[in-house]
This record gives structure tokens, sequence and C-alpha cells, in this order.
């Protein structure tokens, strides 16, 4: 089956990058208690990898390949359609907090309470609409091509204030928060900046950061949860709620919609694609208000540091190694002869000794002398040899003029006295 997706492969290297960039920040948020912050980037996070891996397993293939990941994802798309919002709720109320200066926590014990209580609304409230979910929930879940799975509710009247309902609601509670923060800031702009400048974890560049992440949620949240009731409402007719077993009525079924289906219908791809597109905008989002701060500069210089220290410690140990792996080398040389054992002695040959012309005058040849010798060949062509082991002197070194014949050779002899043969 050809892919008609336009946003392959572009979608899922966005979502992997998101969710990587996302966690950047995490270390320091966590060294200043910011259990909001650290909650929104811990669910846009989960959210992009759950929607990178669904992109992946499901490009060109509607096929229930995967059925135990996709009841863990579609669990996973209905957390963080209300995590990410209630993080962005309880980042608006720390930061309403703080804007009043008389309420700021001091104490461990009071920051303990605080990161409890953003653990409830962050973790636990969205573990109970994943259990709303599945009351309204019509079969196991849908497969679309390209995208991946994705919950299947039932279009009824309790989903509306079951699923539906809770980013809107949390939207306008955190909307609520952010405008008392800023009537409070202009009132005790004065005694926040002394706040600040008194030896705080928050610094003001940080509160303003945090306001306009804030803002820039509720902008979103609150028209996305709006379309998203618009949409469904419109999708098809409102089915009435008949009990838990109508509704649940051969809950093994999984829908497959191919891409060709999905896509031709406007009512499906736009809700769809704001769906998923949104958490990568999330995660870039956030990076750009944190990942480029002052704080975020002085740990990526430690970081940097501290790879730099590592890697020239590994360096240095690879060339110490090196070093002493030279030192302990055995050296190959060779023996002097004054070392050799007796049985490897190499005594001098004895000095050649040539015939000349008369028997009784003799000469000694040089080792070096023969090397650059060459051997003296006498071929006879007159006659056949009559005697044997008779020989008549001839000069030395003086060649044959023709080599036609191989009967009979001459051979320079090696020591005085030997025969020479014809």
């Amino acid at each position: 089956m050809i892919s008609t997706d336009p946003t392959w492969p572009a979608y899922p290297i966005l979502s992997f990058l998101g969710f990587v960039l996302v966690l950047v920040p995490l270390p320091w948020h966590l060294q200043a208690w910011n259990s909001g912050t650290c909650y929104y980037m811990l669910w846009t996070a989960l959210g992009c990898l759950n929607e990178f891996i669904n992109s992946l397993i499901w490009s060109r293939s509607v096929l229930n390949v995967a059925p135990i990941w996709c009841d863990i994802s579609t669990r996973i798309i209905v957390g963080q359609s209300v995590g990410i919002p209630m993080a962005s709720l309880c980042i608006s109320r720390r930061l309403y907090n703080i804007s009043r200066v008389s309420n700021v926590l001091t104490t461990r014990a009071e920051k303990r309470h605080v990161i409890i209580q953003d653990s409830l609304l962050c973790i636990l409230f969205p573990i109970v609409c994943m259990v709303f979910s599945y009351i309204v929930q019509g079969h196991r879940f849908n497969i679309f091509e390209n995208l991946g799975c994705y919950p299947a509710i039932y279009n009824t009247l309790p989903t509306y204030f079951l699923v539906y309902m809770w980013p809107i609601v949390i939207g306008l509670v955190s909307s609520v928060y952010c405008v008392l923060s800023l009537v409070s800031l202009f009132k005790r702009h004065k005694q926040f900046r002394e706040f600040c400048q008194s030896g705080s974890a928050l610094t003001i560049s940080r509160y303003y950061r945090l306001m306009i992440l804030a803002i820039t949620e509720i902008v979103f949240t609150i028209p996305l949860g709006v379309y998203e009731l618009y949409s469904n409402a419109i999708d098809g007719a409102l089915h009435p709620w008949l009990g838990w077993d109508d509704t649940h009525f051969n809950f093994s079924l999984v829908g497959q919609v191919p891409n060709v289906i999905w896509r031709s219908d406007p009512n499906l791809v736009i809700p769809l694609e704001m769906s998923r597109w949104i958490l990568p905008l999330c995660a870039i989002v956030f990076f750009a208000f944190f990942g480029f701060a002052e704080e975020a500069q002085r740990h990526y210089k430690i970081v940097l540091t501290f790879l730099s220290d590592r890697f020239a410690s590994l360096r240095l140990h690879t060339t110490t190694r090196l070093v002493r792996s030279k030192q302990t080398l055995p050296t190959h040389r060779l023996p002097s002869q004054e070392f050799l054992p007796p049985y490897f002695a190499c005594p001098k040959p004895p000095a050649a000794v040539q015939l000349y012309g008369d028997d009784s005058k003799k000469s000694a040849v040089s080792l070096g002398e023969l090397s650059f010798s060459k051997p003296t060949f006498d071929v006879n062509f007159a006659k056949e040899p009559t005697t044997p082991f008779t020989s008549t002197p001839s000069t030395p070194f003086t060649s044959a003029s023709t080599l036609s014949d191989r009967s009979s050779f001459t051979y320079l002899p090696s020591s005085p006295g030997s025969p020479t043969f014809h």
C-alpha cells in the first residue's frame, strides 16, 4: 500500500526531537522544586514518545501488530490530554503564590506539601480520567494508518462530562490563576523584585518565562478543547446511554481505518492532526522558553567541562598504556658471535687454493674474490676424451667459444690436487 502521508518523515523526526528537547531543562527544575514544570515536561515527553512510536509502527499499515502496546498507548493519549493542562494549572497556581510574596514557601515541609498536591493533580487525576474513559469506551481501540492507535470513545452524553470537558475546565481555572497573578504582580512589583534578589532560586526572568508559558498553554488549551467538543458533536449522531452492556458490546473489536478514508473526511483529519501536532509544538515552545536561559547556559558549560575532562583523562590513560606497553615489549637483536653457545660457533672458512698452469705454483684466493668469480667451463669439441682422470692445464677464467655441445665440462677444482673431469 502506497503511503500518502505528506508529513512523513517530518513528524517522526520532530516528535522524537521534542521528546529529547523537553527533557533537557529537567535537572535544574528538579533542583528548584518546580514540580508543576517537571510534570509538564514529563507528560509532554511521554506524549511525544508515544506518537513517535505509533508513527513508526503504523507507517503504511493498519494491521493490528501490537495490541498490548495499543492498550497502553490509548491510555497515554487520554492521560496526556488532562495531564499537560493540569501541569499548566500547577504552574499558574505556584506563580500566583509567588506573586503574593507573603505566601512564599520557605521550609522544606511546605515545599514537600506542595509537591504532594501537584503529584495528586498531575498523576492521580489523569489516572482517574483514564478510568472515566473506559466507562464510555465503545470497543478496544482504533488504528489509523500512518497515525497509530487512538481510543475508541462512544459518542454518548456521559462522554462529554467524563472525558471531553476536563481540558476546558482546567484551562479556565488556569486562566483565573494567571489573571490573579498578573494583578498581584502589578500591586507588589517592588516586593516581588526584592524577593527574587534575596537569594531565591526563582529569578525574575524565570518567573516571566513561566508566566508566558502558562498563558500560551491557556490560549491553546481552551480553544482546542472547545473545538474537540464541537467536532465530536457534529461528527455523528449522539447515541443514548443504554447501560454498560450496550456500550461494551463486542468490546474486542479493533477499528482499522486506511489513510485514504480518514484523510478524505475533514471532520476526522483536522482533529486527528491537531491532537498529534500539538505535542511537538508544546515541547519546542517549552525548550524555546527554558533551553536558552542563563541557568541553561550555565548547566551546558558544566556538562561540556565534565565531558572534556573525561575525554582528556581517557586520552591520557590510553597514551600511558601505550607507552608502558612499548617499554615492556622484548627487543629482538641478533646475538653477537662471542655470546653464541659452542654449538653455534661460526669458524672462518679456510683460504681457497687454486691451481694455475703448473701444479707446483699455488696461489691463495680470498673468499671475497671467489664470491665474485665465475666458474670456468672448458668444452672440448675436437676429440672425445681418451683417458679418464687426466687433465690438461688451461689458463684460468677462460670461457669456451661455443656451448652447443654439453658432452664435457671442466670445473674449477676447489682444492689442490683434485681431479678435473672432462
